[in-house]
């Protein structure tokens, strides 16, 4: 008993410690969170406030391309404000949910192991699981806190429809939801022996999860209980506000937390259970410069983004024959309008909803690609680089290097998503349509892509310390032109983005003057974040 006693001993100092250094953090991620819910609920109150809009929106809701986006619409009438807004919101509120507990979960855990905090204080009075337990009881602090004040922004929002237990439910659930993330990326960190490899690893658990969500959404909803990620669409929230699922979260997290617990308390620090690879006696001849040392150190998360974004590009093509099937959807229109008419609009529909399906290769396409650039801060301050400095390599070598690579990733992944989507669309469609067609997507959003890549070089080179602030452009992007149409965001709050300014590709031609502009830009931002980071002093050590 006194050796259990011992193992976590000082967690409350380690506590108290944790809150205190993120606290900063935290209140970044609650009002964004908990803001982001309240300005989307303030929103659907004047948005959908009448029966005729919400038919409207409802009957886009119960649309395949919709469900794999929202899930399915399943709540019977009289529909309310608060009954669409749940729809909309829950999936989208999870994902970002989620990603803050990735965020967290790997930061509080492996991250301390690599920046060789772990070990300093585990060489002091502190139990060998103090430092997760700690972790582990900031994240459901988090979560709580959170989810309490979404609750209460939602029934503070007045939205027709609004009711106690319904928003007690919805804010609840999205904790459970992030503290059952928390715990995979906890084991996920217990499993790999890096920051960086736990962080892929939860993300991938993540895409996976989602993806499933989305295919058993579309194709058999009874089965989207078995993804995981589903049952936070069975909550039925503000119409049955099932409380089933989230019961299921928190013993999924317990159960998971578990087994990393048990891993962690049989492992040494530093390391991982799976055994880490060997490297070579003598260096690879490909190991010759910056490029290629930088291409070696991000070969496997390449691979992994590569290979994602093909696989989340053919599984939302997949389903483009449901999408785009007017015969099954609306027989009745298919009798009226003839054959030809029919194939002629199901094109027009697949097109659109490729048009939004683009918008997220591009946005998430953008993320490697800004990791490779923020990677030129993080190792300048481990002292990574003091080898390449001490060797002459010049710093525009350095800079040339990672603003040369984010720009290959980005492009790869963005093309093999969109490519990816059209290979497995056409599959499922009776009149394929041209590849070259589906490509319009890419070179209308690659300038996005590059400006945003200029964008963070200048974050990086001018603000080092707060280089987490790019970030903002991804989810702002994401958030804006994802969920802009059904919020009616003006054009200016979607301009505000730098995906904002294209038009909808592939479903549109493209507009040569705007991508020419925002091609000269990316060069431009780039350019000027060069020249301020060959003249500020070097972070080292």
């Amino acid at each position: 008993m006194a050796m259990r006693k011992n193992s976590f001993a000082k967690t409350g100092l380690l506590l108290r410690f944790y809150l205190r250094r993120d606290w900063l953090k935290i209140l970044v991620w609650l009002i964004g969170l908990a803001g982001l819910m309240a300005a989307a609920a303030g929103k659907f109150g004047t948005l959908y406030g009448d029966a005729k809009s919400m038919a409207s929106i409802s009957t886009t809701l119960k649309s395949p391309a919709m469900i794999s986006m929202f899930g399915p619409f399943t709540a019977a009438k009289p529909y309310t404000s608060a009954i669409i807004y749940a729809a909309e919101m829950m999936v989208f509120m999870g994902l970002f949910t989620a990603m803050m507990n990735i965020y967290f979960a790997v930061k509080n855990s492996r991250n301390e192991e690599d920046n060789g905090v772990a070990e300093l204080v585990s060489a002091h009075a502190v139990g060998r699981g103090s430092q997760l337990l700690a972790a582990t009881i900031e994240i459901i602090l988090i979560n709580l806190i959170i989810g309490c004040v979404e609750a209460l922004g939602l029934q503070a929002s007045g939205m027709t429809g609004i009711s106690a237990n319904g928003s007690w439910l919805f804010g609840l659930s999205l904790a459970a939801f992030g503290i059952m993330f928390a715990a995979i990326s906890l084991l996920c960190a217990q499993i790999v022996s890096s920051a960086r490899s736990a962080t892929m690893l939860s993300y991938g658990v993540l895409g996976i999860l989602y993806v499933a969500r989305m295919a058993t959404d579309v194709k058999n909803p009874d089965l989207t209980w078995w993804t995981i990620f589903g049952w936070i669409e069975k909550l039925d929230v503000y119409h049955d506000n099932h409380w089933t699922p989230l019961l299921l979260m928190l013993g999924f997290a317990i159960i998971v937390g578990a087994f990393a617990f048990f891993i962690a308390g049989r492992r040494d620090v530093g390391s991982g259970i799976l055994p880490t690879a060997r490297g070579r006696r003598n260096a690879s001849l490909f190991l010759a410069g910056p490029f290629s040392l930088l291409a070696r150190l991000e070969r496997t998360s390449t691979i992994v983004w590569l290979l994602g974004l093909f696989l989340l590009g053919a599984s939302y093509g997949s389903i483009f024959g449901n999408v785009g099937d007017l015969m099954k959807t609306n027989p009745t229109m298919a009798r009226l309008i003839g054959h030809a008419a029919v194939a002629s609009a199901n094109r027009v529909v697949v097109l659109s909803f490729a048009s939004t399906l683009t918008i997220i290769f591009a946005v998430v396409a953008s993320i490697p690609a800004m990791m490779t650039i923020l990677r030129l801060n993080t190792d300048e301050r481990k002292g990574y680089l003091e080898q390449l400095h001490a060797r002459g390599v010049s710093r525009l070598r350095i800079f040339g290097t990672h603003m040369l690579f984010a720009t290959l990733v980005g492009t790869a992944t963005l093309v093999l998503g969109i490519i990816g989507m059209g290979i497995a669309g056409n599959a499922t469609l009776a009149h394929p349509i041209d590849l070259s067609r589906y490509l319009r997507g890419f070179v209308g959003y690659w300038p996005a892509l590059f400006v945003i890549i200029g964008i963070t070089a200048l974050i990086v080179s001018l603000v080092p310390r707060l280089q987490a602030l790019a970030w903002l452009l991804p989810v702002y992007g994401f958030f804006a032109l994802y969920l802009g149409e059904l919020l009616n965001l003006p054009e200016w709050a979607q301009k505000l983005s730098p995906y904002g300014w294209v038009n909808q590709v592939p479903l549109k031609a493209i507009d040569w003057s705007t991508a020419g502009w925002m091609t000269g830009l990316g060069f431009i931002l780039i350019i000027i974040a060069y020249i301020i980071y060959r003249h500020r002093d070097l972070k080292i050590n």
